[in-house]
């Protein structure tokens, strides 16, 4: 099969930053799916990995990444009892296995979901990651009650990016929260307010912005951004026992020690930590997918795509690449195969 790696963690602009190359087509274990990949979709995991993972070596096989698809069983494990071959799926996958940067991908069946039916293979294919990550943190780690919780406010730093578009979506039509979201720039601002963002405020003065729409403090914040750069901000603007969580990855450390007085709970998300640590409950990720594609199909919420490119080649991966690393992107990005 083909597949599309690098040896070498280089800058996107160099030629080798991604290559295209050859390697034996997988064949699933007891529990696995074989997937003929249709769509993939980019994520910031993506270039982090590739910017690190091969620094100071070269790699002997060339490492495979990618977080997202969508396509078509083709072979299934001899255990495997949710899908079928011949079904239409789409998933994340796992990050401490080969990515989906491939014409076939082996993927264990529980972190699998069915593909929704009303969407093409590259809408679909750009909501796997970002939508067990944004259900997961407001769900699973911060605990939001869609009964209990209902009016409450929320606030979601990041709101037009892959992560923050759906979280908006989820909290606005699920958890029927108060939204208010941040971004900068007049594109970003009418993104978070087609999601379905009540406000938009501006990062850069996140704090003073809040308050001036009238809100001296919120009941729930999600960061998707820098949890170091508005650590202080979000002290401040959170309410006594109220809940924070993140997903960045902080170059300094937190001080939780500053939540203590108003007891403030703080909580971490990764997306891959279930398929990682093969988890008791790892198959609420195939039931997370099933319930997103169920509400993509009924109209509850939409696909986050932005921009799509056509054809499986090292080319399409730079752009896409090229284009995350920017900073500028709004929503996600797919490669159509």
């Amino acid at each position: 099969m083909k597949a599309i790696g690098f040896k070498k963690s280089l800058p996107i602009q160099e030629q080798e930053s991604f290559i295209e190359f050859e390697t034996i087509k997988p064949t699933p274990g007891a529990n696995d799916l074989l997937v003929k990949i249709e769509a993939v979709s980019v994520n910031p995991v993506d270039y982090k990995i590739r910017q690190s993972a091969a620094k100071d070596k070269v790699l002997e096989i060339p490492k495979i990444i990618g977080w997202d698809a969508a396509g078509i069983v083709e072979a299934v494990g001899e255990k495997v009892s949710l899908f079928k071959v011949g079904d239409k799926v789409y998933y994340a996958g796992d990050i401490t296995k080969s990515g989906s940067n491939a014409e076939y991908q082996i993927v264990e069946e529980r972190i699998v979901g069915r593909k929704p039916k009303s969407l093409s293979s590259n809408q679909a294919a750009v909501m796997p990651l970002t939508s067990l990550t944004a259900w997961e943190i407001l769900f699973d780690r911060i605990r939001i009650d869609s009964e209990k919780d209902k009016g409450k406010t929320i606030l979601i730093i990041g709101g037009a990016g892959g992560v923050g578009s759906i979280a908006i979506q989820l909290a606005k039509k699920v958890a029927h929260l108060k939204v208010i979201a941040t971004a900068s720039r007049p594109e970003t601002i009418k993104w978070c307010k087609d999601q379905g963002a009540d406000f938009v405020v501006n990062h850069k003065n996140l704090m003073q912005e809040v308050r001036n729409i009238g809100f001296e403090q919120v009941d729930f914040i999600v960061d998707f951004v820098d949890v170091n750069q508005y650590w202080d901000a979000m002290v401040e603007l959170i309410k006594p026992q109220g809940r924070i969580g993140s997903i960045s990855d902080p170059v300094e450390n937190v001080n939780l020690r500053q939540l203590k007085g108003k007891s403030v709970s703080f909580h971490w998300e990764l997306m891959f930590t279930r398929a990682m640590f093969q988890t008791d409950d790892i198959i609420e990720q195939h039931k997370i997918l099933n319930t997103i594609a169920d509400m993509l199909d009924n109209g509850t919420i939409k696909t986050t795509l932005e921009e799509v490119f056509i054809g499986f080649s090292a080319e399409n991966f730079k752009k896409a690449h090229q284009l995350l690393e920017s900073g500028k992107a709004i929503g996600k990005i797919a490669i159509e195969f």
